[in-house]
């Protein structure tokens, strides 16, 4: 990358301000609290991985239950920092298995719209569009809810193709 030292000073300079940092560290330590109550609240149904950072793109963990593990499988919390959203990302151990069932889900609801399988995932689902971080138990509260809803769906989706 040319000029790196230009986009590098500019990183230092944000960084200084100071309010880079305090945001990025209080959506880290939110994450972390949903998932410390999602372990408390539903570790009969799924189990959960620790915090993952990504690289200030998005803070994620995943989650996953028998049936997902049986079919190489896993789900994803995502807090997609670029568009600040919170999404579920239905992900496959490996490349070959995404691209498995990325061909079975590729006409779904949730890829309608992409041309291409998605970077990172199977598929993408946003569970909470322009969050309020003014209220982080009602919002908590509200993205439990979205993810017991959205993961359910996506498992029965997945059940459906046997």
């Amino acid at each position: 990358m040319e000029n790196l030292n230009h986009y590098v000073a500019i990183y230092k300079e944000q960084l200084n301000k100071g309010d880079i940092l305090i945001a990025y560290n209080q959506l880290v330590k939110f994450v972390m609290k949903l998932r410390t109550d999602f372990i408390k609240n539903l570790s009969e149904q799924y189990s959960f991985t620790g915090i993952l950072h990504g690289y200030l793109d998005y803070t994620y963990f995943y989650y996953s239950n028998d049936f997902l593990k049986s079919k190489k499988l896993k789900l994803g919390l995502v807090l997609n920092h670029l568009e600040m959203r919170f999404e579920i990302w239905l992900l496959g151990n490996k490349v070959n298995i995404q691209k498995e069932y990325w061909d079975l889900f590729k006409d779904s609801k949730w890829n309608k719209d992409k041309e291409e399988m998605p970077k990172y995932s199977v598929l993408e689902s946003v569970i909470k569009d322009k969050p309020d971080f003014d209220n982080l138990p009602l919002l908590a509260k509200k993205i439990e809810k979205r993810l017991i809803e959205e993961s359910a769906e996506i498992i029965n989706a997945l059940k459906m193709l046997n």
